[in-house]
């Protein structure tokens, strides 16, 4: 189970077998059905799709295979080259190109690559698009153009106006960051926030920047999931260094973990949390989280006067709802934040600048913050599938188990009790079923967890 084809995408480990791994034949079957998707669905001759990468081992390969393929669709592409997942986003409404594809799987370790695929907006696509890309594929449901209609390539960098996007926010003060003069740790993976992040401080105004892995070379110098197990590093470099912040990002920069002044984690489901509170304290309005992030969004959104709204994992999902309920932020509590004056995208780079100015306009230090917001504990676990599981009969079971709870099943199962919360799902990016859970201790987060797990493997 290498190789998934889900809403996030197409995704799997590099190597081995067409058709069980992500091999160069699979590559070209997939961006074949999307050209073919994109020229039927925009009705272009010769339509124009963006192509960014981060910086992972096989992204050359992938991104040179990806745009060959487009070439001989027919399609002209726009070739950014390594660029943050939100700055092929926004590449892509730049352009006013008819779709886009970023080559990143996100926070997977080295050995895995993904075709995440873009709208002409600059979003992912919905299930039923995505639907129909995997149907062409497995169909082969596409025809190459003879010689005198192939497309070509431009090559162009968009980090610097993403960037100005970015200092041209409302809410974002670069004159009150400048006159805090901060100290910034940060660790950027060995991927493209390497070269993102540093220009972004810089930009702002922050003069004291000290680096951990920025060289852009995709051999990932630990685990590139943004977690505190992964970011030990940055905590003692926070802390050593008396900077008053540290920042983390995932390969592709959607995500953003904060540490404070005291090398403390700040708590990833808190990084939308502290950013939603300076936001609606200046844009009164409603909020939208996924499912599986904490109670305190809510929280705070009442508290501020707005609604608070839930939607299913994934950042298609969560877009969707912001915009049916005029959402003024929202996001995903893995430290993904969508701000729609930025754009409909997960963005580290708008988190970071957003939270400076909230510290700079607060003078408040990260610890202070954080304790003024409701306390919670997550629990996060999973359970690895195995090729005999019937997710659906389980999940059906555990519905059935809890009915005298409040249960949501939009996506998977989730059961709120009184005091507490557990989610259960099947992942859209790994063979595993997520059970997260939250309370007001570490403990019972954990407990309720793992009475889920031992629940799934009676049933399995």
């Amino acid at each position: 189970m290498t190789l998934i084809k889900s809403i996030s995408g197409i995704r799997g480990t590099i190597g081995g077998y067409p058709g069980d791994n992500l091999t160069p034949l699979d590559i070209v079957k997939f961006t074949a059905a999307y050209a073919s998707f994109i020229k039927e669905s925009s009705n272009s001759g010769k339509p124009v799709i963006v192509v960014g990468r981060d910086a992972r081992i096989s992204g050359e390969m992938a991104h040179r295979v990806i745009t060959g393929t487009l070439i001989g669709m027919g399609c002209d592409v726009t070739d950014i080259g390594m660029a943050t997942t939100p700055t092929t986003e926004i590449a892509v409404t730049k352009e006013n190109a008819a779709g886009g594809i970023i080559i990143t799987a996100s926070h997977n370790p080295k050995q895995w690559n993904a075709l995440k695929l873009l709208d002409n907006k600059g979003e992912f696509l919905s299930a039923e698009d995505g639907e129909k890309i995997l149907s062409y594929a497995e169909k082969e449901e596409f025809s190459f153009v003879e010689v005198d209609e192939l497309g070509k390539i431009t090559q162009k960098q968009y980090l610097h106006e993403h960037i100005q996007s970015i200092l041209s926010l409302d809410l974002v003060d670069t004159k009150a960051i400048k006159d805090a003069n901060f100290r910034v740790a940060i660790d950027c993976v060995n991927s493209v926030g390497g070269i993102a992040i540093p220009e972004l401080l810089y930009a702002l105004g922050v003069k004291k920047i000290f680096k951990l892995h920025c060289a852009p070379h995709g051999n990932f110098s630990h685990n590139p999931e943004p977690l505190p197990e992964n970011l030990t590093e940055l905590s003692s470099l926070t802390r050593s260094s008396k900077a008053d912040v540290g920042f983390a990002v995932d390969p592709d920069v959607d995500r953003l973990a904060i540490y404070c002044e005291n090398g403390e984690p700040f708590g990833e489901e808190y990084t939308l949390v502290a950013v939603a509170d300076y936001v609606l304290e200046h844009t009164p309005g409603n909020t939208v989280s996924n499912l599986s992030s904490s109670r305190a969004l809510r929280d705070v959104t009442v508290q501020k006067g707005g609604n608070y709204y839930a939607a299913a994992v994934g950042e298609v999902n969560v877009v969707a709802k912001m915009k049916e309920v005029k959402a003024v932020i929202g996001g995903e509590g893995n430290g993904g934040i969508i701000y729609p004056a930025s754009h409909f995208g997960r963005d580290a780079l708008v988190g970071i600048a957003l939270f400076l100015t909230q510290l700079a306009k607060t003078g408040k230090k990260p610890s202070e913050l954080r304790r003024k917001y409701p306390s919670y504990f997550m629990s996060k676990q999973k359970v690895e599938l195995t090729r005999d599981m019937n997710i659906d009969n389980i999940l059906e079971k555990v519905k059935e188990r809890f009915s005298n709870e409040k249960v949501t099943d939009i996506d998977g199962v989730k059961i709120d009790f009184q005091d507490k919360w557990v989610h259960l799902r099947k992942s859209n990016t790994e063979p595993i079923i997520r059970i997260y859970s939250e309370a007001g201790s570490e403990e019972d987060a954990k407990n309720i967890g793992e009475k889920i797990i031992k629940l799934i493997k009676e049933l399995a």
